[in-house]
Order: structure tokens, then sequence, then C-alpha cells
């Protein structure tokens, strides 16, 4: 007699078995020491920054390229790569050996970089350069879409943002939450160049003034003396 026939011609003795298996692996999945495996994916620290206007060429000689020369040879460094975008993003991932403390490699990182700070452009420096831990491993990927199509990919998009990202950051074990391709929503403003030119203005200085009007509470306040007329399409 086959050794399967034996379970086969006694269905309950085979479907007991399986309720013991079935219970043992759950109880042993609760008291597996899984935070005792090692680590088999190098740890990486990225540091990203954004300079608006600038073309991805601009933003290597002046941003990634005074970054990267402090930033080598630090500690326990793999290898280094960095991305330009033509958004004005840089994102530079630093990969350090397998056992490296990834909170230590962040401190040496963030040290390296406030070495570099002072070289980089000033709307780099106002808008603030991260530095931050990240695994390569992805978790979850999440794909939002509309079954009756009446949203399009921006309102998609800003919903993820302002809706989903930080409260899917706040989860417990989670390092990290990247929203791919995100878009949102903005503002395009022309200004009046015969007024720009009767108050002695350029569209940077008018870019520079609002950003000292805004306030803590996130509103920007009217400059009536500015004397600019602008329309403003969304």
């Amino acid at each position: 007699m086959k050794f399967s026939h034996f379970f086969i011609d006694r269905p309950i003795f085979a479907a007991v078995i399986s309720i013991i298996i079935t219970l043992l692996g759950i109880v042993g999945y609760y008291s597996l020491p899984v935070t005792q495996y090692p680590d088999v994916v190098p740890p990486q620290v990225v540091v990203s920054t954004t300079y608006s206007g600038a073309s991805p060429e601009t933003i290597m000689n002046t941003v990634a390229a005074p970054i990267e020369q402090e930033i080598n040879g630090v500690e326990r460094m793999l290898y280094m790569t960095s991305q330009c975008n033509s958004d004005g993003s840089l994102m530079t991932t630093v990969t350090f050996e397998l056992g490296t403390d990834i909170d230590m490699a962040q401190v040496l990182v963030q040290n390296r970089v406030s070495i570099a700070e002072p070289r980089l452009p000033d709307e780099v420096r106002n808008y603030g350069v991260t530095v931050k831990k990240r695994s390569p491993d992805l978790l979850m990927v999440i794909s939002l879409y509309s079954p009756d199509n009446s949203r399009d990919s921006l309102y998609l998009s800003n919903y993820a943002i302002t809706q989903m990202k930080d409260r899917i950051a706040r989860v417990y074990g989670v390092g990290e939450a990247t929203i791919f391709g995100s878009r949102e929503y903005s503002m395009r403003i022309w200004l009046d160049p015969d007024r720009l030119a009767h108050v002695d203005m350029t569209p940077s200085q008018v870019g520079r003034r609002a950003d000292r009007a805004e306030q803590a509470g996130g509103r920007r306040k009217a400059q009536p003396d500015a004397g600019l007329e602008s329309r403003c399409s969304l």
C-alpha cells in the first residue's frame, strides 16, 4: 500500500493532522526570533534637496558635486549614487557595509553634509538639505485608481500626498513612505511687464518678496504697495 493511500482512506485523520500543523505554525510565527536574523541588504542613507529652476547639469555641478566630495570616504561606506531630476530635485544615496549601525551612519553623513552646506547656492540652503536613513527593501506598493474614471491622476496624487502619506508614515515599523511620480496642484501667475518696469523690479525679486511675506500660519499677506497686476490660473 502506498503511503498516500493511508491518508486518502482516512480523511478525518488527515484533517486532524493538517489542523495540528496549522496551529503549530501560528504559534511558531509569534515566537520565532525574527529580529535576530542578520541583515542581508546593505543599509543606506539618502541626502535630498531641491534647487528650483535649475537644470540637472547645474544641480550636478553646484549641489551634487560639493556634497559628494565631502561625503566621499565616510566610515564604512561602499559607494554612493546621485540622481538629478529636471524638477530641480537631487537625491544622493550612500550605501554602507553590512552590519553598519545605520543611526551612526546617518550622523556621520549629516556631519559631512553640514561641512558642504556653505558651498551650496542660497536657494538650496534656504530650502534645506535632508538626511534620512532608508532600507532599499519595499514592504508594500499601493496603487490608487478611480474605478469610474471620475478622478484624474493629478487628483489621486494630491489625495495621496495630503491624506495618506503622513498617516502611513506614522504606522509602527514603517521607515519611509514614498510617492512615485507625485504631482501637486500649483498656481501660475503672470506679471505685468510694464508694471514691473515702472516699479523697477524683476520676477525673482517678486518671488523673494512673496517668500518674506509668508507668515507662520502658512498664509501670505497682501502687498498693496507692490503695485503688481497678476492673473492666476489653476
